[in-house]
């Protein structure tokens, strides 16, 4: 039997490095756009060498945190800003700063098992027949998707001319208030993918096997007929669930 490898020191320190400063980003103390300290001074502070700093930073570039500009310095690119799923993750999404662009991977005319499982109105469309949309939310900084996003909008006549001529907007919202349908009521829920599949990495840019946050999200009008499921793979680095009570 194979003893486990120990992770190496420098990667350890590293981390631990990147942490530090992934806390103190977060909880304000380096506000968007601010420099952090120079690599002669976190080697000072961390009493580490130049090398593990420059691991620690990388680490905190691919979380989508700081930029880093060669002969310059790095810069905080982590607002602080709550995304409000609510107006819709492209909406949302553009707000939160400019390193994240929306891309449409695939519309059309289908089926959706998962959509059907979760629906238990009956009325508004045929189950198994929805207009189906993909999204995937791309960090140009990371240079990766953070987000595969799927919506099925149970069918209805009109739908054709979308699949040839795009949504409204881009955006769902526009796109569900343009045939008249409004948001009345909802539900959600949070789990774990514990391993991204292969399709999906490939979409992603990512490696199979990461675990992803994965949400389902069923909207419903007035009358309580669905009229959009969603469901939305998410990086966890960069997207979370928040309670108030």
């Amino acid at each position: 039997m194979q003893t486990p490898k120990a992770p190496e020191v420098g990667v350890a320190k590293a981390e631990q490095v990147a942490r530090t400063l992934e806390r103190e980003i977060r909880a304000g103390s380096a506000p968007n756009g601010a420099a952090l300290a120079s690599e002669t001074e976190l080697t000072r502070r961390f009493a580490v060498s130049r090398n593990t700093i420059r691991r620690g930073l990388k680490l905190l570039v691919r979380r989508g945190l700081i930029t880093t500009r060669v002969g310059i310095g790095s810069f905080v690119t982590y607002d602080g800003s709550t995304i409000d799923g609510a107006q819709g993750w492209t909406v949302a999404l553009s707000r939160a700063g400019g390193a994240v662009e929306t891309r449409l991977l695939a519309i059309h005319r289908g089926p959706c098992a998962r959509a059907d499982a979760f629906r238990d109105d009956g009325a508004a469309g045929l189950v198994g027949d929805y207009l189906c949309v993909d999204r995937q939310r791309y960090c140009r900084i990371e240079a990766q998707g953070i987000s595969l996003e799927r919506s099925r909008l149970p069918w209805r006549e009109g739908f054709e001319a979308l699949i040839e001529k795009g949504l409204p907007g881009g955006s769902i919202s526009a796109t569900l208030a343009a045939f008249g349908l409004l948001p009345a009521s909802g539900c959600e829920g949070a789990g774990v993918l514990p391993a991204l599949g292969a399709q999906e990495a490939a979409l992603l840019g990512r490696t199979p096997g990461q675990p992803m946050l994965r949400l389902e999200r069923l909207v419903r009008d007035a009358d309580g007929a669905c009229i959009e499921y969603v469901e939305s793979l998410l990086d966890p680095v960069h997207f979370g669930l928040r309670v108030e009570f």
